[in-house]
């Protein structure tokens, strides 16, 4: 098993990774019953691109011997109402401008092919941009 989620009640789950026993909390959102104390299971779904987005940059880049930490990223999600899903994900990456245009290439189309990327439905609208300015 990877992890395990326990239903606290009020809409608030609490999520366990079996292996390190690190936890967090969601919360359903304010605009659906929710307290929106915590990250809504949707919002760890459109964070999670970003998470894997920069993990595999993070490991093509020890390949290519760049350094990206402090490297960052902004996720907005986009709900539809009918039926409620993720409509789009708008995700902003900003990484260290002193990476060669070549290995930016390289890094960027890393990126964009991580799995959750690649798992992610085709009906969700992905709007990648990165920012070679740190």
């Amino acid at each position: 098993m990877t992890s395990k989620v326990v239903y606290k009640g009020d809409l608030r789950t609490e999520c366990t990774h079996l292996r390190s026993g690190s936890t967090y909390l969601t919360d359903a959102p304010i605009d659906n019953h929710g307290k929106g104390e915590a990250f809504s299971p949707t919002d760890t779904v459109a964070t999670g691109l970003a998470n894997c987005m920069l993990t595999v940059m993070g490991i093509k880049a020890r390949d290519l011997e760049v350094a990206l930490e402090g490297a960052t990223a902004e996720v907005t999600k986009h709900m539809s109402a009918a039926p409620r899903r993720i409509s789009r994900i708008d995700l902003d990456v900003y990484l260290p401008g002193e990476v060669s245009a070549k290995d930016r290439k390289i890094l960027e189309r890393t990126g964009m092919t991580c799995p959750v990327m690649l798992s992610l439905h085709e009906d969700i609208e992905k709007n990648i941009r990165f920012f070679w300015t740190m």
